[in-house]
């Protein structure tokens, strides 16, 4: 209920924003890129997504080499956002990172399943917070505490994010 409320909030406060971008809303996968960022069509325009507040370890980086948990990672977010399933794109206050990405939360239409809060749930992501997108900071940050405690994915795999592949 919490995170529901959260993302109408988001939605209006996205409403509001750069009169440029694609308004948030409902999207389609068009194709799962790593294990942070996809490929959305929004309104008939493709952008893709850098998933908000959360950091998987690297299989696509030109700069570094795949790193632990990296494919485990990709491989958890092509079985969660199939192409042409449908979700729900939130942002948050700034809409784009230094890539030009589209920043945003996103909920799978099917079942309501909040993506980017499922990957740090079991494991698969870190939390990665950048002022000013803290929307869902305090319990993106309590999942990690969770998985970590719990030693799920690359916190029993590799003892945290960003460690090369052995």
């Amino acid at each position: 209920m919490r995170v529901g409320l959260l993302t109408m909030a988001l939605l209006v406060v996205g409403a509001c924003s750069s009169p440029d971008l694609p308004a948030d809303g409902l999207g389609t996968i068009v194709e799962v890129v790593d294990g942070d960022t996809v490929v959305v069509d929004l309104a008939g325009h493709r952008e893709t997504v850098r998933l908000l507040g959360i950091d998987t370890p690297e299989t696509v980086h030109p700069d570094r080499s795949v790193e632990c948990f990296g494919p485990q990672a990709s491989a958890r977010l092509r079985l969660l956002l199939v192409p042409g399933s449908g979700v729900l794109v939130t942002r948050d206050v700034e809409p784009r990172d230094r890539y030009g990405r589209l920043l945003a939360y996103l909920e799978r239409l099917s079942d309501g399943l909040q993506v980017n809060m499922a990957l740090v749930e079991r494991g698969y992501a870190a939390t990665l917070h950048i002022d000013p997108n803290d929307a869902l900071r305090q319990e993106l940050a309590a999942a990690e505490s969770r998985a970590r405690a719990a030693g799920l994915g690359l916190w029993a795999a590799c003892g945290g994010p960003h460690e090369p592949l052995a």
